[in-house]
């Protein structure tokens, strides 16, 4: 559904509604530090404060009965309509009643007074703005105030004074302010209020530490904190240089992508969540709320091709101060500061998503050796440099460090771009990628003025290649990996990274045999969980990212009409307020997986900057250059 064009649900009292709801039934808000989720019945049901990966303190996303939510809504049942007002993170939810109609507001405040452009700091207090108001009637409403800290497991003791209702648990706190009555009891604070025609009644909730005095907010702080982020979002997408056909929905996946970044770092986390299931009551449950290299590239050309330097630049930052080190040290995933250990733990007492156990903190797949990151990293600087992001000649000995421990490793196997948990193989993928680590770093010699072992680098990129060619193709086509001839997905980034056209005979089989064996209902699945062991039970979605890699090998091969025939399926999937998460079920017409996927989006903006720049003469590889013939320089 096109944003802004969304159908009205019905939406029943908090004590009568079903408590099954799908992962597109929630929208985004959040502040560049940390975020919301907030479902169409007005419950807000994930909230981690002070970051993205802090433990949340509103976590009935992941169990329904137990684990903390706010809800606002009318005491009678009600139309139901949503939108974020205009190109901000504010969201807007209409009740439609027989009395009457609110709207209600929803926002995580970004500059809690400071100037736009002012940086902030994680110290800073964090705040939760709710306002409720009359459009037409007198409506009842009701508001249910239930936070349980430590992702469910900390009831909070309430306490009172100067108007302020104080959650304290551990070391976290809570305090809400509101502009009506409200009722404490042992476990939650409720409140029961009429909303007239032009009335507004506001809440606010504010984070701090439970060790620390709290700011004094007041529920009148709302109007302003509501117009200095709107005035900041606002700001931010005037930045934005693309005008194409697509407009609203590369925005809004703009706009995502910023509501992602953690400002004070720079770093991108993959999604807002952990443990929304790949596969409904399945284990496939994982925290998607760090910051992964795989996608650095994709993510930097994006911010780069539409106008955000500044935010680029950001990432390319925090890109070197996370993989500083010891080239062997170089993991596939960090935390929001550059973090290296994000051990995985169980919460038991979370019943999770649907019923989908375990959930899942931490990620133990940073421990993991994946050859392709170090083609994702080098070729993310090197795409920075040809932006005119230059890095410090300390930066390049880093990665002249990288490419040569490419050269000594290339040969070994390794997890893969998917994370598999069933050992490790020699993966077509990773050695492509290991090409392009290499690739890139001649050309960064050869471009830039850089110094490097550039002999023996083309030596080793014309091996890697001549081995994929001979150890990596299967009845004419790429397989999967040296020993398994099945396909994979990530074999549609070949062109895209330019190791080989789209139109050459074996690419153009891959891209064809993958249209056969991976599609259903037009959607790509990475492979089939139920031939290939990866070391988790059969059962997943299909993947949206590979969908738009699909998209994009479609342009390269000039097939147009299929492409945006394709690009226009997946644009429709997205929810009412435009958000898309990791997978989709095409066969329950479900999304699945962490919610919103920051890399979805950003492969619908590749994609649609694919689709407008086809025969014009630009390169639709998503801004990387390269040549299939790797003895010839760009």
């Amino acid at each position: 559904m096109r944003v802004g064009k969304s159908a009205s649900i019905r939406v029943m009292s908090e004590e009568s509604q079903g408590k099954v709801k799908r992962i597109e039934d929630y929208a985004l808000v959040g502040d560049t530090s940390s975020c919301a989720l907030v479902s169409t019945s007005g419950s807000l049901e994930w909230l981690c404060f002070p970051r993205f990966d802090s433990p949340a303190s509103f976590a009935s996303l992941l169990d329904s009965e137990t684990a903390g939510r706010w809800s606002i809504h009318p005491a009678e049942s009600a139309q139901v309509s949503r939108r974020y007002v205009g190109d901000t993170l504010i969201l807007e939810t209409t009740f439609e009643t027989d009395e009457g109609a609110v709207a209600l507001t929803d926002c995580l405040p970004i500059e809690l007074g400071f100037a736009p452009r002012e940086p902030r700091t994680i110290a800073e207090e964090h705040v939760v703005v709710r306002q409720v108001r009359g459009v037409r009637g007198r409506v009842e409403m009701r508001m249910h105030y239930a936070p349980k800290f430590d992702y469910g497991s900390i009831s909070p003791w309430f306490r009172t004074g100067d108007g302020v209702v104080e959650a304290v648990g551990g070391p976290d706190a809570l305090d809400l302010i509101a502009s009506v009555d409200l009722a404490v009891g042992a476990e939650s604070v409720t409140a029961s209020f009429a909303v007239e025609e032009g009335q507004t009644e506001s809440f606010l909730v504010a984070y701090h530490p439970s060790y620390r005095p709290a700011h004094s907010w007041k529920a009148m702080d709302c109007d302003a904190l509501l117009a200095n982020t709107a005035r900041f979002w606002e700001e931010w997408a005037a930045r934005c240089t693309y005008q194409g056909r697509w407009r609203p929905e590369v925005m809004r996946s703009l706009l995502t992508l910023k509501a992602l970044t953690f400002a004070p770092s720079g770093g991108v986390v993959a999604a807002a969540t952990t443990s929304l299931p790949e596969k409904i009551g399945g284990p496939r449950n994982w925290d998607y709320r760090y910051c992964w290299l795989r996608d650095a590239t994709f993510t930097l050309d994006i911010l780069l091709e539409k106008g955000y330097t500044e935010e680029a630049a950001g990432w390319r930052d925090w890109l070197l101060r996370a993989v500083a080190g010891d080239p062997q040290d170089l993991q596939i995933m960090y935390g929001l500061l550059g973090e290296r250990r994000l051990h995985e733990i169980e919460l038991d007492w979370l019943a999770g998503f649907e019923g989908s156990r375990p959930v899942r903190i931490g990620n133990a797949a940073f421990q993991q050796f994946q050859l392709d990151v170090y083609g994702e990293v080098l070729d993310a600087l090197y795409s920075a440099r040809r932006a005119g992001i230059e890095a410090s000649a300390d930066a390049w000995k880093l990665q002249e460090s990288l490419v040569d421990f490419v050269c000594k490793k290339w040969r070994e196997p390794d997890e893969g771009i998917w994370e598999v948990r069933s050992g490790r193989r020699h993966f077509v993928h990773s050695k492509v990628m290991a090409w392009v680590a290499v690739d890139r770093a001649i050309k960064t010699v050869e471009e830039f003025g850089r110094e490097g072992e550039v002999a023996n680098w083309r030596k080793t990129r014309e091996a890697i290649r001549s081995e994929i060619m001979e150890r990596g193709v299967t009845n004419g086509r790429f397989k999967r990996a040296y020993d398994d001839d099945t396909l994979d997905a990530s074999l549609l980034m070949l062109p895209l990274v330019g190791f080989i056209e789209a139109g050459d005979d074996v690419m153009r089989s891959t891209i064809e045999a993958i249209e056969r064996e991976l599609v259903s209902d037009g959607f790509v699945h990475r492979y089939r969980t139920e031939v290939v062991d990866d070391g988790l039970e059969p059962g997943e979605g299909t993947f949206l990212m590979c969908s738009f890699w699909l998209v994009d090998c479609l342009v390269l091969l000039g097939r147009h009409d299929d492409a945006l025939a394709l690009f226009d399926r997946l644009i429709a999937i997205r929810n009412d307020v435009g958000l898309l998460g990791e997978q989709y079920d095409p066969h329950e017409r479900r999304m699945l997986g962490n919610f919103p996927q920051a890399f979805s989006h950003v492969a619908l903006i590749a994609s649609a900057v694919a689709l407008e720049t086809a025969g014009a003469g630009q390169s639709v590889s998503r801004g990387r250059k390269g040549t299939a013939d790797p003895s010839e320089p760009d």
